[in-house]
């Protein structure tokens, strides 16, 4: 079965401009249907005439955009909206990535 996330009239996308997986994740929310879908970096790079009549917004980042800018964006839309946070999570992911043999070794002979 395949997870459905709900409509939303606008979307953020909190990542660099050159980040590939950003601008992916702006294209995507573009091609579903999403008539106001940004990629912002910080939140004063909100251009707050384009959220005016917003009922829903939806937030995501890229892979490597660090969690207190995503809180930043969320804290700035705060102080301007009434806020409801929802977290949807559309896949879990358990992905482990060890170290390579010749950095444990070293760190093991370091410790």
């Amino acid at each position: 079965m395949k997870a459905v996330a709900p409509k939303v009239d606008a979307m953020i996308v909190v990542g660099s401009p050159n980040s590939s997986n950003s601008q992916r994740l702006r294209e995507v929310a573009e091609r579903a249907g999403c008539s106001v879908a940004r990629l912002i970096l910080r939140a004063e790079d909100i251009d707050w005439s384009e959220f005016e009549g917003i009922r829903t917004l939806g937030v995501t980042a890229g892979a490597s955009a660090p969690e207190i800018l995503v809180e930043e964006i969320i804290d700035a839309f705060s102080a301007r909206f009434a806020v409801e946070v929802e977290t949807i999570s559309t896949a879990d992911e358990s992905v482990f990535f060890p170290l390579p043999r010749r950095l444990r070794d070293a760190a093991t002979e370091q410790a």
